[in-house]
């Protein structure tokens, strides 16, 4: 049957002007790696023009955070000066570990693992906000905040926002009142251990939006997963609704392996890291592909791409023959990090932030956002390198 057009991100006229920002998964070190993005676009005055926020697993803590804290990030001429009240609770969050007592707690005690990552978030970031909290973009709050899952049922993307929640098969719910903490712990839900989460919906769904699947098989109880199973880039639901995207990429390559293993559980943990990487690298082409063209314009970083490799007229950061690959290969894990490691990834989520935007946003397109981009200010943690 048609897809209605109230549950697709293209608009029947092409890509809206806007600026989308999309968030990565990749764990605790996407997280992070994140903050430095953050930091290094707000200086740039590009923070406070956004349209849309779209996140994946580490990302989405990252996003529903920055989300949570809009309205009290006190913008001035589009820059935040209080964007720290993002910084500190995403560090502290770094700071805690969520994954392996989750894992044991799921296993022994009552409740599901889903269940104490969601109450993990909830106790450190959230403090019981739902998705009702975050910014009506509607009313010129902010933008558009999207946390994406993956239905492992209908085997789409599931978007979590203040206005809705659903997937383009089985349609969609107004006004949802789902916490925070539910929402970001589907999104991140890796599998195979964290994964599934198991969400009863017991709000109605729109009966003005035709779907696909409106059995209560597939609406009462809804199974999700991660996000980047089905988009690691969260590019689905920005590339076909805005003219100009920023995306920050912490995910990590797959290694090579002389000899994977054979046994059933470690094998199919090598198998999903292979088709994370073919889904990241798809997405990543397609995306490019849309640069080159001019159907997009924007910028795209990644946490294992060489500053050199820009090409940048100056460096006032040093970073020409910084090797990123030591960072890069931090586990995607909800694993406590050190204070040093956490420093060193929010530096290098800047400066490679610093050096696409200074590439590829030119003077045409900086008047068109209506910003000027300068060189960067400084390191946020100039002793962490």
């Amino acid at each position: 049957m048609p897809v209605d057009p109230r549950l697709s991100d293209e608009p029947a006229g092409g890509p809206e002007p806007g600026i989308a920002l999309c968030l990565s998964g990749g764990g605790y070190r996407a997280m992070v790696f994140h903050l430095g993005t953050l930091i290094r676009l707000n200086e740039a005055g590009i923070l406070g023009k956004l349209s849309r926020v779209s996140s994946v697993s580490g990302g989405s803590i990252t996003a529903a955070v920055l989300g949570l804290h809009w309205r009290e990030l006190r913008f001035e001429d589009c820059r935040a000066t209080r964007l720290d009240l993002v910084t500190d609770k995403v560090l502290r969050m770094a700071s805690t570990d969520v994954d392996a007592g989750a894992i044991v707690g799921g296993i022994l005690l009552p409740g599901t693992i889903s269940d104490r990552v969601a109450a993990a978030y909830d106790r450190i970031l959230f403090d019981g906000a739902s998705l009702s909290d975050l910014p009506d973009d509607g009313a010129g709050e902010g933008p558009r905040f999207v946390i994406n899952a993956t239905n492992v049922q209908t085997a789409a993307l599931w978007r979590f926002s203040r206005p809705y929640m659903g997937d383009y098969r089985v349609g969609l719910v107004k006004d949802p009142d789902v916490r925070l903490a539910t929402a970001v712990a589907a999104s991140s839900a890796f599998p195979p251990v964290l994964s599934p989460l198991e969400l009863e919906v017991r709000q109605p769904y729109a009966d003005d939006i035709p779907a696909e699947l409106d059995s209560p098989a597939y609406r009462e109880r809804v199974t999700l997963s991660d996000g980047g199973v089905y988009d690691n880039l969260g590019l689905e639901t920005a590339i076909k609704r805005y003219e100009t995207l920023f995306v920050s990429d912490g995910g990590q390559k797959v290694a090579a392996e002389e000899h994977p293993a054979t046994d059933w559980a470690r094998h199919a943990v090598r198998i999903l890291d292979v088709v994370d990487n073919q889904v990241r690298s798809l997405r990543k082409r397609g995306l490019i592909d849309a640069f080159r063209r001019g159907a997009r314009t924007g910028a795209y970083w990644g946490i294992r791409t060489r500053f050199e490799d820009y090409g940048t007229r100056t460096d006032p950061l040093g970073c020409t023959s910084r090797d990123p690959s030591d960072l890069a290969a931090t586990p995607t894990r909800l694993q406590a990090m050190p204070r040093g490691l956490q420093e060193r990834l929010t530096n290098w989520g800047y400066a490679i932030c610093d050096a696409a935007l200074r590439t590829h946003v030119d003077d045409d397109l900086q008047a068109r956002l209506g910003v000027q981009i300068g060189e960067p200010r400084g390191f946020p943690y100039p002793r962490a390198y």
